[in-house]
């Protein structure tokens, strides 16, 4: 059984079973190990991508579900790292592990893509279900307000 989708704007057939996770498609099948596996209970957010514009936890995502979909994942946010994101991302310092990172990114890109001027609250809501176990919460939410802003200016 096959399963035909796109990843980052490419179409791709995964040969898994159809509730095999998306996680392990992406990572596995198509070795784009940009997305983490965190705690494989949708809590921690490490391993968010995009289904059709919308943040979704790739590992309680299954297969069958994204027939026909467009997912996004972190290697899809910019080919040169020149996404605002990213480079707010790297003028706040906002990694320490990094773990997380790719999850948090694409979490704050998915609010952007709807909201240009995010106040804090709707930046904690969208946000609240990625976990940085080093606390760069306020790293984090800068970065996020400086891409804003970069994105509003452009």
């Amino acid at each position: 059984m096959s399963t035909a989708f796109h990843v980052n704007g490419q179409a791709v057939r995964a040969q898994a079973e159809p509730d095999t996770p998306l996680l392990w498609v992406i990572r596995d099948e198509l070795g784009m190990t940009g997305t983490k596996f965190g705690c494989g209970a949708a809590q921690c957010g490490a391993c968010t991508v995009h289904i059709d514009g919308k943040p979704a936890r790739a590992c309680q995502t299954l297969l069958s579900t994204v027939e026909g979909a467009k997912v996004s994942t972190i290697e899809g946010l910019s080919k040169d790292n020149n996404h605002p994101l990213q480079v707010a991302w790297i003028k706040h310092d906002v990694p320490q592990c990094g773990y997380c990172q790719s999850g948090q990114l694409m979490s704050a890109a998915a609010l952007l893509s709807v909201n240009k001027n995010p106040s804090d609250g709707e930046i904690d809501v969208a946000m609240s279900g990625n976990i940085c176990r080093c606390g760069t919460y306020p790293r984090i939410k800068a970065a996020i307000k400086d891409a804003a802003s970069m994105m509003r200016n452009a």
